[in-house]
Protein backbone atom coordinates (compact mmCIF):
# COMPACT_ATOMS: atom_id res chain seq x y z
CA UNK A 1 0.00 0.00 0.00
CA UNK A 2 1.21 3.11 -0.94
CA UNK A 3 1.89 5.75 1.68
CA UNK A 4 2.66 9.59 1.53
CA UNK A 5 4.45 12.36 3.49
CA UNK A 6 3.68 16.06 3.70
CA UNK A 7 6.70 17.77 3.96
CA UNK A 8 5.47 21.12 5.17
CA UNK A 9 2.69 22.41 6.94
CA UNK A 10 2.38 24.94 9.76
CA UNK A 11 -0.11 23.16 12.69
CA UNK A 12 0.02 25.52 14.86
CA UNK A 13 -1.71 27.85 12.41
CA UNK A 14 -3.84 25.18 11.48
CA UNK A 15 -4.99 23.86 14.72
CA UNK A 16 -6.72 27.66 15.71
CA UNK A 17 -9.26 26.08 13.15
CA UNK A 18 -8.89 22.31 13.27
CA UNK A 19 -8.12 20.13 16.30
CA UNK A 20 -4.03 18.14 15.98
CA UNK A 21 -6.38 14.97 17.03
CA UNK A 22 -8.41 15.69 13.64
CA UNK A 23 -5.31 16.71 11.59
CA UNK A 24 -3.63 13.57 12.11
CA UNK A 25 -7.09 11.44 12.22
CA UNK A 26 -7.56 12.74 8.52
CA UNK A 27 -3.89 12.60 7.44
CA UNK A 28 -4.12 9.10 8.75
CA UNK A 29 -7.27 8.20 6.38
CA UNK A 30 -5.72 9.51 3.60
CA UNK A 31 -2.33 7.04 3.76
CA UNK A 32 -0.29 10.44 5.05
CA UNK A 33 2.27 8.77 7.25
CA UNK A 34 4.20 12.04 8.46
CA UNK A 35 3.99 15.37 8.59
CA UNK A 36 6.79 17.83 8.82
CA UNK A 37 5.69 20.65 10.66
CA UNK A 38 7.91 23.53 9.82
CA UNK A 39 8.64 26.79 12.39
CA UNK A 40 8.33 30.53 11.19
CA UNK A 41 10.19 32.33 14.43
CA UNK A 42 12.37 30.55 16.85
CA UNK A 43 9.05 31.73 19.59
CA UNK A 44 7.31 28.91 18.12
CA UNK A 45 9.60 26.36 18.04
CA UNK A 46 9.37 25.06 21.06
CA UNK A 47 5.90 24.11 20.92
CA UNK A 48 6.58 22.65 17.43
CA UNK A 49 9.14 20.83 18.90
CA UNK A 50 6.50 19.49 21.62
CA UNK A 51 4.12 18.71 19.36
CA UNK A 52 7.32 16.27 17.76
CA UNK A 53 7.61 15.05 20.76
CA UNK A 54 3.99 13.50 21.45
CA UNK A 55 3.00 13.03 18.05
CA UNK A 56 5.10 9.57 15.83
CA UNK A 57 3.56 11.34 12.86
CA UNK A 58 5.12 14.85 13.28
CA UNK A 59 8.33 16.00 12.98
CA UNK A 60 9.56 19.43 13.91
CA UNK A 61 11.77 22.24 11.85
CA UNK A 62 13.15 25.15 13.48
CA UNK A 63 13.82 28.56 11.69
CA UNK A 64 12.74 32.24 11.40
CA UNK A 65 10.66 32.94 7.90
CA UNK A 66 12.57 36.03 5.78
CA UNK A 67 9.39 38.22 6.47
CA UNK A 68 9.71 38.02 10.56
CA UNK A 69 10.99 41.04 11.63
CA UNK A 70 12.70 41.11 14.44
CA UNK A 71 13.63 43.96 16.65
CA UNK A 72 17.14 42.12 17.72
CA UNK A 73 18.57 39.05 14.97
CA UNK A 74 18.77 35.61 16.55
CA UNK A 75 21.78 34.52 16.87
CA UNK A 76 23.45 31.06 15.52
CA UNK A 77 23.83 30.27 19.33
CA UNK A 78 20.03 30.73 19.24
CA UNK A 79 19.00 28.30 16.73
CA UNK A 80 21.34 25.75 17.15
CA UNK A 81 20.51 25.38 20.84
CA UNK A 82 16.76 24.86 19.56
CA UNK A 83 17.39 22.53 16.50
CA UNK A 84 20.02 19.92 18.11
CA UNK A 85 16.88 18.44 19.53
CA UNK A 86 15.93 14.96 18.30
CA UNK A 87 12.70 15.56 17.17
CA UNK A 88 14.11 18.64 14.87
CA UNK A 89 15.04 17.21 11.44
CA UNK A 90 15.63 20.24 9.46
CA UNK A 91 16.51 24.11 9.80
CA UNK A 92 13.83 26.57 8.33
CA UNK A 93 12.21 27.26 6.95
CA UNK A 94 14.57 30.32 5.86
CA UNK A 95 15.81 31.94 2.82
CA UNK A 96 14.84 35.39 0.63
CA UNK A 97 11.64 37.08 0.47
CA UNK A 98 11.67 40.30 -1.78
CA UNK A 99 7.95 40.50 -2.48
CA UNK A 100 6.48 41.60 1.01
CA UNK A 101 10.06 42.92 2.58
CA UNK A 102 10.84 46.64 1.39
CA UNK A 103 13.89 48.45 1.55
CA UNK A 104 17.76 47.63 2.45
CA UNK A 105 17.21 43.42 2.49
CA UNK A 106 20.50 43.02 3.79
CA UNK A 107 19.45 41.66 6.97
CA UNK A 108 17.53 39.12 4.91
CA UNK A 109 20.51 37.51 3.18
CA UNK A 110 22.50 37.41 6.87
CA UNK A 111 19.89 35.99 8.14
CA UNK A 112 20.07 33.05 5.51
CA UNK A 113 23.30 32.97 5.63
CA UNK A 114 23.25 32.07 9.59
CA UNK A 115 20.30 29.50 9.15
CA UNK A 116 22.57 27.61 6.66
CA UNK A 117 25.95 28.17 8.96
CA UNK A 118 23.49 26.38 11.62
CA UNK A 119 22.28 23.62 9.02
CA UNK A 120 25.94 22.60 8.32
CA UNK A 121 27.19 22.71 12.08
CA UNK A 122 24.25 20.38 12.64
CA UNK A 123 24.28 18.41 9.72
CA UNK A 124 20.95 18.66 9.09
CA UNK A 125 18.75 19.91 5.75
CA UNK A 126 17.16 23.20 4.96
CA UNK A 127 13.66 24.47 4.12
CA UNK A 128 14.29 26.85 1.77
CA UNK A 129 11.70 29.55 0.91
CA UNK A 130 12.42 32.27 -2.17
CA UNK A 131 10.14 34.43 -3.58
CA UNK A 132 11.43 37.23 -6.07
CA UNK A 133 14.72 36.51 -5.09
CA UNK A 134 15.84 33.25 -7.22
CA UNK A 135 19.10 34.58 -8.12
CA UNK A 136 20.39 35.75 -4.66
CA UNK A 137 18.97 32.58 -3.07
CA UNK A 138 20.73 30.69 -5.92
CA UNK A 139 23.93 32.55 -5.12
CA UNK A 140 24.15 32.42 -1.31
CA UNK A 141 23.10 28.77 -1.16
CA UNK A 142 26.22 28.27 -3.25
CA UNK A 143 28.76 30.92 -1.57
CA UNK A 144 27.92 29.36 1.54
CA UNK A 145 28.20 25.41 0.52
CA UNK A 146 24.47 24.35 1.31
CA UNK A 147 25.42 21.80 -0.72
CA UNK A 148 26.77 19.99 2.27
CA UNK A 149 24.00 19.47 3.61
CA UNK A 150 21.10 20.01 1.11
CA UNK A 151 17.57 20.65 1.74
CA UNK A 152 13.89 21.24 -0.17
CA UNK A 153 13.26 24.10 -2.25
CA UNK A 154 9.84 24.38 -0.58
CA UNK A 155 6.46 25.66 -2.29
CA UNK A 156 8.63 25.68 -5.47
CA UNK A 157 6.84 28.07 -8.41
CA UNK A 158 10.08 29.25 -10.42
CA UNK A 159 11.14 28.40 -13.16
CA UNK A 160 12.83 25.40 -14.66
CA UNK A 161 16.26 26.87 -14.60
CA UNK A 162 16.26 27.40 -11.15
CA UNK A 163 15.14 24.39 -10.71
CA UNK A 164 18.14 22.93 -12.42
CA UNK A 165 20.48 25.10 -9.88
CA UNK A 166 18.66 23.86 -6.92
CA UNK A 167 18.76 20.15 -7.43
CA UNK A 168 22.71 20.95 -8.82
CA UNK A 169 23.12 21.95 -4.95
CA UNK A 170 22.01 19.04 -3.32
CA UNK A 171 18.16 20.29 -3.49
CA UNK A 172 15.19 18.39 -3.62
CA UNK A 173 12.03 20.74 -5.61
CA UNK A 174 8.80 20.12 -3.28
CA UNK A 175 5.31 20.79 -4.91
CA UNK A 176 1.86 22.25 -2.69
CA UNK A 177 -1.10 22.77 -4.13
CA UNK A 178 -0.30 25.98 -6.32
CA UNK A 179 0.11 23.19 -9.15
CA UNK A 180 -2.99 22.07 -8.96
CA UNK A 181 -4.01 25.50 -10.13
CA UNK A 182 -5.28 25.35 -13.56
CA UNK A 183 -3.17 29.01 -14.57
CA UNK A 184 -0.30 27.56 -13.31
CA UNK A 185 0.52 26.19 -16.42
CA UNK A 186 4.46 27.33 -16.29
CA UNK A 187 4.84 25.21 -12.96
CA UNK A 188 2.97 22.42 -14.30
CA UNK A 189 5.75 22.24 -17.24
CA UNK A 190 8.74 22.02 -14.65
CA UNK A 191 6.83 19.54 -12.63
CA UNK A 192 6.94 17.29 -15.71
CA UNK A 193 10.74 17.90 -16.01
CA UNK A 194 11.74 17.41 -12.17
CA UNK A 195 12.55 13.97 -11.99
CA UNK A 196 10.72 11.85 -9.26
CA UNK A 197 13.74 10.86 -7.53
CA UNK A 198 14.13 15.07 -6.65
CA UNK A 199 10.67 15.66 -5.90
CA UNK A 200 9.00 15.84 -2.43
CA UNK A 201 4.54 17.12 -1.92
CA UNK A 202 3.65 19.61 0.64
CA UNK A 203 0.13 21.67 1.79
CA UNK A 204 2.19 24.77 3.39
CA UNK A 205 -1.25 24.16 5.16
CA UNK A 206 -3.35 26.39 6.52
CA UNK A 207 -2.42 27.63 3.29
CA UNK A 208 -2.43 27.13 -0.67
CA UNK A 209 -5.32 24.25 -0.59
CA UNK A 210 -5.14 22.51 -3.97
CA UNK A 211 -8.31 22.24 -6.09
CA UNK A 212 -10.64 20.84 -5.11
CA UNK A 213 -10.62 22.97 -2.22
CA UNK A 214 -9.38 25.88 -3.88
CA UNK A 215 -9.69 28.75 -1.39
CA UNK A 216 -10.43 26.67 1.96
CA UNK A 217 -8.09 25.79 4.88
CA UNK A 218 -5.97 23.30 4.30
CA UNK A 219 -4.54 20.59 5.49
CA UNK A 220 -2.25 17.64 5.69
CA UNK A 221 -4.56 15.05 4.36
CA UNK A 222 -4.89 16.88 1.19
CA UNK A 223 -1.44 16.61 0.21
CA UNK A 224 -2.74 13.71 -1.82
CA UNK A 225 -4.58 15.70 -4.45
CA UNK A 226 -1.05 17.17 -4.70
CA UNK A 227 0.32 13.69 -5.62
CA UNK A 228 -2.68 12.84 -7.69
CA UNK A 229 -2.39 15.69 -9.84
CA UNK A 230 1.18 15.38 -10.66
CA UNK A 231 1.20 11.57 -10.94
CA UNK A 232 -1.70 12.63 -13.70
CA UNK A 233 0.40 15.14 -14.72
CA UNK A 234 3.49 12.82 -15.44
CA UNK A 235 1.45 10.03 -16.56
CA UNK A 236 2.73 7.87 -13.98
CA UNK A 237 0.82 5.54 -11.29
CA UNK A 238 0.00 7.60 -8.58
CA UNK A 239 1.34 4.18 -5.83
CA UNK A 240 5.14 5.11 -7.54
CA UNK A 241 4.91 8.56 -7.09
CA UNK A 242 3.44 7.99 -4.01
CA UNK A 243 6.43 6.04 -2.71
CA UNK A 244 9.20 7.68 -4.56
CA UNK A 245 8.72 10.49 -2.95
CA UNK A 246 7.87 9.48 0.80
CA UNK A 247 11.46 7.53 -0.04
CA UNK A 248 12.75 11.10 -1.02
CA UNK A 249 12.00 12.30 2.43
CA UNK A 250 13.23 9.89 4.66
CA UNK A 251 16.67 9.87 2.31
CA UNK A 252 16.74 13.68 3.11
CA UNK A 253 15.65 14.01 6.49
CA UNK A 254 17.42 10.68 7.73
Amino acid sequence: MSSLIDSHCHIPLLSEDISVDDIINNAKQNDIERMLCVAIDLEGSPDIINLASQHDMISASVGIHPNTELENEAAIEDILDLASKDEVVAIGETGLDYFRSEGDLEWQRNRFRTHINAAKELNKPLIIHTREAKADVIRILKEEGADQVGGVMHCFVEDWETAQAAMDLNFLISFSGIVTFKNAKDLHEVAKLVPLEQMLVETDSPYLAPVPFRGKTNQPAYVRHVAEFISTLKEIDFDVLANQTTNNYHKLFN
